[in-house]
């Protein structure tokens, strides 16, 4: 078997949406009004806190693929005003959303209990206006979501290989600044992070046998699996690996922006940013190597994403183990590829509904799961009942 990224095709039912005259189809879907569409025609469940459980109408996967968002389009009308990132969420929010990711990680779990066979994902991303503001599609949008994933090893295993130099595939160390020039620092940063749960992986024991991804991102075994995804202390760690690169991240750029400049202010490790940054010569010999290229290169600067882009991720790995990884994000690039795991998407109506009975039985199984578990209300759409 050939070791490499994979390329799979998900069909899914072409959206019936009349896309405003003047826009671009992303800039819709990013907009508020499309998350009418999520709500009422693939809405799952909702509850006080504001977040809404769907179904993906734009699947990565028809095996399991399911979101939450933190919908505060009606309630924070500034894009720029809402949370972005877990770090900005009300604690009394992020206990909620805590708890729905546990019970649906579990249920993926029981469901496709063999690593052998299924490749399992929960993870988010930042939805910072980070792309250059003039760019088409923006994310206007701007509101934390997160992704539950099952796909189908079986699937990858008969996928092509996707191309090694795809701009979407920037988890690894050929296209990733920080691990082609700032790795040591990048690890050794992390290494000051004071977490018990969360064990540093090393070598290749996180990689996916079939993709060989991730590459070279720090990861972090969960001791005790899923028991310790259930205690609230895995949580709070799993917030620390957020926090601390949100510092790197924040510190390089600034280093980028304006020569030897201070530690930005309200980092959350001060300490290790002074220590293991900001007196760190491949650290900051990087960033006078961008800072370079910005001032002659005028489209690589109009492409720097200044503030703190980001994937999280938790995943199953072959041997069964649970774990944690992080990567600075990229544009257009999505959180399966942080695995290797490349989706094309193709409108097919007569494949997506061969798969959807199975899909949506699962949806509803888990949405009475959180139900049950007092977590939200159940959402009545044409495709299922309340």
């Amino acid at each position: 078997m050939t070791t490499g990224p994979r390329e799979i095709t998900t069909p899914f039912r072409p959206i019936p949406l009349d896309v405003p005259e003047g826009m671009k189809p992303n800039e819709f879907f990013n907009s508020t009004e499309n998350l009418n569409d999520l709500e009422h025609n693939n809405g799952l469940l909702r509850n006080d806190e504001n977040l809404l459980m769907y179904r993906k109408a734009l699947g990565h996967s028809n095996v399991f693929d399911a979101s939450i968002i933190y919908n505060t389009s009606k309630v924070i009308l500034d894009p720029l005003g809402r949370p972005v990132r877990r770090t900005q969420v009300p604690e009394n929010v992020r206990n909620v959303w805590n708890r729905m990711n546990q019970i649906l990680i579990s249920y993926m779990h029981e469901i496709f209990p063999n690593p052998k066979n299924h490749l399992l994902l929960c993870g988010e991303a930042s939805l910072d206006a980070t792309w250059p503001l003039t760019s088409a599609g923006v994310p206007s949008i701007r509101m934390l979501h997160n992704h539950f994933i099952v796909f189908d090893k079986q699937q990858l295993r008969d996928a092509p290989l996707a191309e090694t130099n795809n701009p979407n595939l920037t988890d690894g160390g050929q296209h990733s600044l920080f691990q082609s020039y700032m790795h040591d620092a990048y690890c050794a940063f992390f290494d000051t992070l004071e977490l018990e749960i969360l064990k540093p992986m090393t070598g290749d024991s996180s990689q996916l046998m079939l993709t060989g991804y991730p590459q070279g991102l720090p990861c972090w075994e969960i001791s005790g699996g899923l028991d310790s995804i259930k205690e609230v202390k895995f949580w709070q760690e799993y917030d620390i690996i957020l926090k601390g690169f949100i510092d790197f991240y924040r510190t390089f750029f600034s280093q980028v922006s304006t020569r030897n400049a201070a530690i930005p202010k309200n980092v959350n490790f001060p300490q290790q940013v002074t220590e293991k940054l900001l007196f760190n010569n491949d650290f900051l010999s990087t960033a006078k190597i961008v800072r370079d290229q910005c001032i002659k290169n005028a489209q690589y600067a109009n492409a720097i994403r200044w503030q703190p882009a980001f994937k999280q991720l938790i995943y199953r790995n072959d041997s069964g183990k649970w774990v944690v990884t992080i990567s600075q994000n990229s544009i257009g690039n999505a959180i399966t590829e942080l695995l290797g795991v490349v989706v094309k998407r193709a409108p097919d109506a007569a494949a997506y509904e061969k798969a959807e009975p199975a899909l949506i039985k699962k949806l509803l199984e888990v949405r009475q799961r959180l139900i049950d578990a007092d977590l939200g209300e159940s959402i009545q759409t044409e495709y299922w009942p309340a």
